[in-house]
């Protein structure tokens, strides 16, 4: 992720469900839940979602919780 730029707010759940993440719920306006599971183990994490524009280190943060690899986070952007 590039560093020092800002994201569209709904840049990072785009990213998430492309790469296998889904939608879990959203019972607040500004969080929602997504969730992935990996070798049978589930993994959630709160987004963001009311904010114009989000942070790529907070981005990177999600993807991390959600157990994302370096090679998987490439992958993602480059699609």
């Amino acid at each position: 992720m590039p560093d020092g730029c800002l994201l569209a707010g709904n840049a990072c759940p785009t990213w998430l469900e492309k790469g296998g993440a889904v939608f879990v719920s959203q019972e607040s306006a500004d969080h929602a839940i997504y969730s992935r599971v990996i070798e049978g183990r589930r993994y959630s994490a709160p987004v963001q979602m009311g904010n114009k524009s989000l942070d790529p280190v907070y981005c990177k943060r999600v993807l991390r919780q959600l157990k994302f690899t370096d090679e998987e986070i490439e992958k993602i952007l480059a699609m």
